[in-house]
């Protein structure tokens, strides 16, 4: 099963260049709701102190004006990016003392859709796209579904490793082809394998019935004002989550066979008309209601656990950067905030991810057929709502498996990657953490979700209680928490030099924004 994992393993190491796969680039990207004391979403506008949401590329916002998103650069090491985005969030705290950082990925106190502002980019074209685009999210899917939180993991490899594969594999493609080839056959594997993650670091075992609005579920009552199942790993990846349940009904699907057929897929999505979109209408006296009626807005509505990802130029639509200068990273988008991290996200989480993702890169990866793709979704449910059952069986090609049987067995295969990684490195952080994990599988108390669990019964709290006590203590860890005087004058900077960039969108911008979505959506 693991042959062609193993052939590469052996090249590498054999090669001496085991240095080259110490050169690889990670960076987060951080949810978080800001709340206020009673644990209610914010009200309030985005904080001028964090400069624009629109142009600042360190603190920016998601679909709500409340969910504050962070951003780390790409950097070269594990606790450097962690490092960073502890930054980022002391300088949030700072400029932001009344209100909390919501510790979890699932809201609270959520008083109606309505309740929820969405997030405001300023007159420019660009500004009005990003807020039409999310007024479309909130009447297509809700305005409550668009702020679940979570922590996303980009990972890319150095020119050096790239260049080595391609002579380990004797490939005649050019360097970014045999890139973009190698990656996409890694994000195959990502979604073949990625149940693995919210089993290990689900978070959201339970739910704030605020947030079911009353609507009838099968989730169980843990106590009066929270749901939960007893072994759910991640409700947020689960049916209450956010899901493509429109676009499967429409018959659009992703596909992961190469750059071209992904970007084509979802180019299909974006110009395929979809009814019941049409029914909300896309301008309504005068005021756009969506970007359009089809199944897709934009490629960024498609909802994945993994995203091959190209930086694009500002206006440029991020699937022609793909297609025309092919995968520069990859996006793992299946964490949920760990409630127990002030970050969100732990080093040890962060080196198993790393050794995942290289996993992923190195093992064999067919193309994926429906029956597959099916599996793969049916799987992630299974795992996200009875992920540590002892019981729980995934599909696995022609066959159902154990979950147990199955993880023990990923991670056994993942034990020469983690060593090499470790040679890599020069530490043994990666086998460690690993090691780790395979302790969680063995024993799904010690998973995230079961320790969720455990400690509302403990002291006796509602999901809310426990979420908003969490976030005081996290709110008290970045207090305490020192920033260099350079770090904070950067984000001074940054933040006031997003504010002149976008009042200078806004002073230059020339089309009417009708012209300017035309042609946004045209140009090739």
């Amino acid at each position: 099963m693991y042959l062609h994992l193993e052939k590469r393993l052996s090249a590498i190491l054999q090669s001496g260049q085991l240095a080259s796969l110490s050169r690889s680039r990670m960076g987060l990207e951080k949810e978080s709701l800001r709340v206020a004391a009673s644990g209610g979403i914010s009200q309030t506008p985005h904080p001028p102190a964090f400069g624009s949401a629109l142009t600042n590329p360190c603190i920016t916002t998601d679909f709500s004006e409340a969910l504050t998103e962070m951003i780390t650069p790409p950097c070269d090491s594990v606790e450097a990016a962690l490092d960073f985005l502890a930054d980022i969030e002391k300088f949030v705290c700072l400029n932001n003392p009344s209100e909390l950082m919501w510790a979890s990925s699932m809201p609270c106190v959520v008083e109606g859709g309505d309740s929820i502002p969405v997030a405001e980019y300023g007159s420019s074209n660009l500004g009005m796209m990003k807020k039409i685009y999310r007024r479309g999210l909130g009447y297509r899917y809700g305005r409550t579904m668009q702020v679940i939180a979570g922590v996303h993991f980009n990972y890319s490899y150095g020119d050096e490793f790239w260049s080595l594969l391609q002579t380990i594999e004797s490939s005649k493609l050019s360097a970014q082809d045999f890139k973009s080839t190698i990656s996409m056959a890694q994000v195959r594997n990502v979604l073949r394998y990625g149940w693995l993650i919210p089993y290990l670091f689900g978070a959201s075992p339970a739910v704030c019935k605020s947030f079911l609005h009353g609507k009838p579920t099968m989730l169980s009552s843990f106590s009066a004002g929270t749901a939960f199942e007893e072994c759910a790993t991640s409700l947020r990846m689960g049916n209450i989550g956010y899901t493509n349940n429109k676009e499967s009904m429409a018959g659009i699907k992703a596909n992961y066979d190469s750059v071209a057929t992904y970007v084509a897929s979802l180019e299909c999505a974006i110009r395929t008309p979809f009814s019941e979109y049409q029914q909300i209408g896309v301008q309504i006296e005068g005021e756009y209601r969506q970007l359009s009626a089809n199944i897709l807005q934009i490629e960024n509505e498609y909802y994945s656990t993994v995203r091959p990802k190209q930086i694009p130029q500002r206006g440029e639509m991020p699937i022609r950067a793909l297609r025309d200068r092919g995968i520069e990273y990859v996006e793992l988008r299946s964490l949920d905030i760990n409630p127990f991290e002030p970050m969100g996200i732990s080093a040890e989480q962060m080196y198993f991810l790393e050794v995942f993702m290289l996993f992923c890169l190195l093992q064999d990866s067919s193309v994926l057929s429906a029956d597959e793709i099916d599996a793969i979704d049916m799987n992630l449910i299974e795992v996200a709502h009875r992920g540590r059952a002892v019981d729980t069986e995934l599909s696995r090609g022609n066959e159902t498996v154990l979950l147990k049987q199955w993880a023990l067995s990923l991670c056994e295969a993942m034990t020469d990657v983690a060593a090499l990684l470790d040679s890599a490195h020069g530490n043994q952080r990666y086998s460690a953490s690993l090691k780790l994990q395979c302790e969680s599988v063995l024993d799904a108390s010690l998973t995230p979700s079961a320790r969720v669990l455990q400690e509302m019964r403990d002291t006796g709290e509602e999901y809310f209680q426990f979420a908003r006590r969490k976030a005081q203590e996290h709110q008290a860890y970045f207090n305490a928490r020192t920033i260099s005087a350079e770090q904070e004058q950067m984000f001074i900077r940054l933040a006031a030099d997003s504010i002149a960039e976008q009042q200078q969108l806004e002073a230059t911008d020339a089309l009417p924004f009708d012209e300017f979505l035309k042609r946004y959506f045209e140009a090739k």
